[in-house]
């Protein structure tokens, strides 16, 4: 048995205008009716569950924040188009200590997949994106951003349906330079290089939604908050 109507309590704090945080866990394409089944988990990991899961209408929420790295990165098997098996893929995953949380398994790492992350993007109504672990590529000589897809023969820009198609696609690149100065530990997006710029710049146009907080380090302290979702201008 509940304790109390969760639902109500939580509208009645609506109603005296209280902040209230939703906060998922794992992926959106590991939802289990929108992601690459069956490399999926058993549950809804898209924000719709916030309302489905507590009683809150879908219309009572202000403000989706959607969390990414810099880089992409998975657990275990299933399909990966832009995953890096060489170098490059080893630095990310090293700087960026990419082990599971829960499992301890060694995450797999790749190139950032814009395609990937529109469809999530739109799934959950994205108003803002965390970009995180950006200090992470510091260094890097180039870096690279898959905006499509090449499938029997064809580009596409949407995710194909079924994990079996999405396994036979191959990632379409656009190539940018990397930076040699620091984001890590920056407070400012002045303190940041010109190219580092331009990459989030070109992941707020590909993605079609602004990135409103950026993390540059492990520490709480390294964030910097561009558009407050308490807050939202």
């Amino acid at each position: 048995p509940m304790l109390l109507d969760v639902a109500d309590e939580l509208h009645r704090y609506s109603r005296q205008g209280e902040n209230i945080l939703f906060e998922g866990a794992q992926g959106a394409l590991l939802d289990i009716d929108h992601g690459t089944y069956p490399y999926v988990t058993s549950s809804n990991t898209t924000a719709g569950s916030s309302a489905s899961g507590s009683g809150m209408g879908p219309c009572d929420m202000d403000y989706i924040l959607g969390i990414t790295k810099a880089y992409t990165t998975r657990v275990g098997s299933g399909p990966f188009p832009t995953e890096l098996d060489d170098k490059v893929g080893e630095y990310l995953g090293t700087k960026g200590h990419e082990f599971g949380a829960t499992t301890g398994r060694e995450r797999r790492c790749g190139w950032f997949d814009a395609v990937s992350l529109r469809r999530s993007a739109r799934l959950n109504s994205l108003t803002g994106i965390c970009l995180t672990k950006l200090d992470v590529m510091d260094g890097l000589e180039e870096v690279k951003i898959c905006t499509g897809y090449k499938l029997n023969g064809k580009v596409i820009d949407v995710p194909p349906i079924g994990a079996e198609n999405y396994a036979q696609c191959e990632p379409v690149f656009e190539t940018m330079p990397g930076w040699q100065g620091k984001t890590e530990g920056r407070k400012s997006l002045d303190e940041f290089p010109t190219e580092a710029l331009a990459y989030i710049k070109r992941l707020e146009e590909l993605l079609e939604v602004p990135i409103d907080i950026i993390s540059t380090g492990p520490e709480r302290t390294e964030t910097i908050v561009l558009n407050n979702p308490f807050s939202p201008t």
